[in-house]
């Protein structure tokens, strides 16, 4: 009898896990068809604000302006390689051609910015689009791409201050950081990968050293901003210049510094990046300003929340990085993991109607409050990684490695 009773719980509990994974893959599943339909109805947006511009330059879509338009961007903007990446992810779950002969038609709009070096942003225009594209084709074409924007992207680096400038002229006397440029890192590693030339890597490292030194408060909450002295290396001032004020805790720039050192763990299996991944997770669950529905709002010390903004795009990068984070914490994988479920679960709830909001994915982002700038509306880096982080979900439901390289 007992040995037919625990037969039984035995068979119930397989059960109930079989029946999670099915609905793990049944929501992922979902997702990306809603991804499909809204990108369908946004690629005739795009090519209706085209039309009505005279300015070729113009090849991306950005957001939604105050006017209810359409907005596109040049790809010298810092987001103009997000659309591309956001093909290149349909493409890989879907296999459908249709969105490979898309993605390769975007992506190559973005590829003069491989000789830019006057930003620090290349890691998004070139990584999140030729990266992408690398990875699911091994075109040769695109390596080159690659490694030509890693080597544009060094020339912004000083040894003295030890990171990659992010704001400003290469030359002027005040070197600018912000967290952001953490991200910024996954195309030097790419690039060190693939041209076999470890400068890049090292650049990368001494970067993700420097800002953890200097960014990050001891309740392991970041700055945005950290300015240097360029001929010395000395600490200038640190400011939040997105956040509502220097000391508090800007939502997205949370965000950006827990992925940034997830993936820089993920690269050098240096168990500092690890620590402080963890440390900023920590942070980010741990905060008792965090909603309920586990979307932040635009900086976790604003006050007055009933009448603040949220930022749906930090908690889809949240996500995402917490996917991965949760594979790599022996301690606190499940949590991880189970709060990446539940904010993406939660994101449904930020979605428009098919057909609605010119094909965007999320509404509800901010990207800078103080400056009265995307405040409430729909971004395209929001929709990125909101399917990278649905990508993650499905590969961990597969068994295989959250990020496939």
């Amino acid at each position: 009898m007992m040995l037919s009773k625990y037969k039984t719980i035995g068979f119930i509990l397989i059960t109930g896990l079989s029946n999670f994974k099915a609905i793990a893959q049944t929501d992922v599943a979902s997702a990306f068809k809603f991804a499909t339909s809204q990108t369908d109805f946004m690629l005739t947006q795009v090519a209706q604000a085209k039309a009505q511009t005279t300015n070729a330059n113009l090849v991306v879509p950005r957001n939604i302006d105050k006017n209810g338009n359409l907005a596109i961007i040049p790809s010298k903007d810092w987001c103009s390689g997000f659309f591309p990446g956001e093909l290149w992810y349909l493409y890989e779950y879907t296999k459908d051609t249709k969105w490979l002969n898309e993605a390769k038609t975007y992506t190559a709009f973005i590829e003069q910015e491989k000789f830019n070096t006057g930003t620090h942003d290349l890691g998004f225009e070139i990584y999140c689009s030729f990266g992408n594209a690398y990875r699911l084709t091994h075109d040769a074409a695109y390596k080159d791409v690659i490694i030509q924007g890693a080597r544009s992207l060094s020339k912004r680096f000083n040894p003295v201050v030890g990171a990659i400038r992010s704001w400003g002229n290469i030359g002027t006397p005040k070197f600018t950081v912000i967290v952001d440029n953490m991200m910024n890192l996954e195309l030097l590693f790419e690039a060190t990968r693939l041209s076999g030339d470890s400068s890049f890597y090292k650049i990368a490292v001494t970067h993700a050293n420097t800002t953890i030194k200097n960014h990050f408060r001891a309740d392991n909450s970041s700055y945005h901003v950290v300015n240097y002295d360029q001929e010395t290396g000395k600490v200038i001032e640190k400011i939040t210049a997105q956040g509502y004020a220097n000391e508090s805790a800007w939502a997205r720039g949370q965000a950006w510094g827990l992925y940034g050192y997830t993936m820089c763990y993920r690269e050098t299996k240096d168990k500092r990046y690890l620590e402080q991944a963890e440390k900023i997770a920590q942070f980010i669950i741990n905060n008792p300003e965090l909603p309920k529905d586990l979307i932040p709002y635009w900086d976790y010390n604003a006050p007055d929340k009933a009448t603040q903004p949220r930022d749906a795009s930090a908690g889809a990068v949240a996500a995402s990085a917490l996917y991965e984070l949760g594979t790599y914490s022996k301690a606190n994988g499940k949590l991880y993991t189970s709060t990446a479920n539940k904010i993406v679960d939660n994101l449904k709830a930020y979605r428009p109607n098919i057909g609605e909001s010119k094909g965007f994915l999320l509404l509800h982002s901010t990207g800078s409050a103080p400056a009265h700038s995307e405040v409430d509306v729909p971004i395209i880096y929001a929709d990125y990684y909101y399917l990278e982080a649905l990508i993650r979900k499905q590969r961990l439901h597969d068994h295989q490695p959250v990020v496939k390289q």
